[in-house]
């Protein structure tokens, strides 16, 4: 017998009964129930979700990225490799507990527990739905319970808030030698170490949740000549001059860092190809604004690539430099893609 369901008027008014019923229900439920839409990256979250954490209701972004900013960052690559095992079926099941952040900035520790409810036809993830539950009560039950079972309890804890004390001091220290170590040291933007650790996240992101990432490579025109005529000193100085022109240009969103002697890059999470080459070009267009250098004018080659589904952050890099060279080729003081 042909299966004709999908045509009969009284199946169309039973979906949308059915729909209204389990809106109606998640409505009432108390846990934080959650429905992701991965085809069009919306997600739903019912008010019990909303109030175990002390926000309003419906008051947050329905995106995946407010559930990904709520994460405690200790937490959050671990969550993480357990969410893409699942999605990416090397995990039979998803289930983890870890820390989210309320809304008056404290931590509460619950349950996430999530499953696919529908596949798209290449296997991706067209829906999934889950859970957070509270468990910071029974956590804090759990450490209690350990704490008095320490019969030198007084202590430990002494000697616990002496450490503490220790690593915070250390931590600041680390903190400090972490900014000293992504920074580049003549310009203070991020350097090529901070450049590849951010590409290589921004892309595990976007192709976790299928947005588009760009990438703008870029060098100054004849800088060497620059540098062979007026000195370093000057040389220092132009350097400084494009990185101030380039920071005006950018959004706050984006990664700006200098790759090695005149080369630099920006990343732009959340941008296409027009987006990115609109930018290049505001870039170029600013740049000849910039007062001339002796008789030597400044201005930027650009080469620019927006990321395709399943392209490592050296392809992408690749192929933003191959941009790059090709505006060269064009003459210079202009983006390619």
């Amino acid at each position: 017998m042909d299966d004709t369901s999908g045509n009969n008027p009284q199946d169309h008014d039973s979906s949308h009964l059915n729909a209204d019923m389990l809106h109606t229900v998640l409505e009432l439920v108390s846990d934080g129930i959650w429905d992701w839409n991965a085809n069009t990256g919306f997600v739903y979250r019912n008010p019990g979700w909303y109030e175990m954490l002390g926000h309003p209701r419906h008051s947050l972004a329905n995106s995946v990225f407010t559930w990904e900013n709520l994460i405690h960052p200790q937490d959050y690559p671990q969550v993480m490799t357990l969410f893409d095992d699942y999605i990416n079926r090397r995990a039979p099941y998803y289930q983890t507990e870890y820390r989210c952040r309320k809304k008056d900035g404290s931590y509460l520790w619950i349950e996430d527990r999530g499953y696919v409810i529908a596949r798209n036809a290449d296997g991706s993830v067209a829906r999934m739905v889950g859970a957070h539950r509270d468990i910071h009560r029974h956590k804090c039950s759990v450490e209690q319970l350990e704490r008095r079972n320490q019969s030198l309890e007084a202590l430990v804890a002494e000697r616990t808030r002496e450490l503490s004390r220790v690593n915070q001091q250390l931590q600041l220290q680390v903190d400090e030698n972490r900014t000293l170590a992504e920074r580049d040291a003549l310009t203070s933007i991020a350097n090529r170490y901070r450049l590849e650790k951010a590409l290589l996240e921004e892309c595990a992101r976007a192709e976790r949740f299928r947005r588009p990432l760009a990438l703008i490579a870029m060098d100054i025109d004849d800088f060497k000549p620059i540098n062979d005529r007026y000195g370093h000193a000057i040389g220092d100085q132009t350097l400084l001059r494009v990185v101030e022109c380039l920071e005006s240009c950018i959004r706050p969103t984006d990664l700006l860092a200098r790759w090695g002697g005149d080369e630099f890059m920006v990343l732009l999470p959340e941008s296409s190809l027009d987006t990115a080459k609109a930018m290049a070009e505001n870039i170029c267009a600013r740049m000849r604004t910039l007062p001339v250098q002796g008789d030597a004018n400044i201005t930027l080659s650009l080469g620019v690539a927006e990321r395709a589904m399943g392209e490592s952050p050296a392809a992408l890099m690749a192929r933003a430099d191959q941009a790059l060279y090709r505006a060269k080729a064009a003459g210079k003081d202009g983006a390619s893609a």
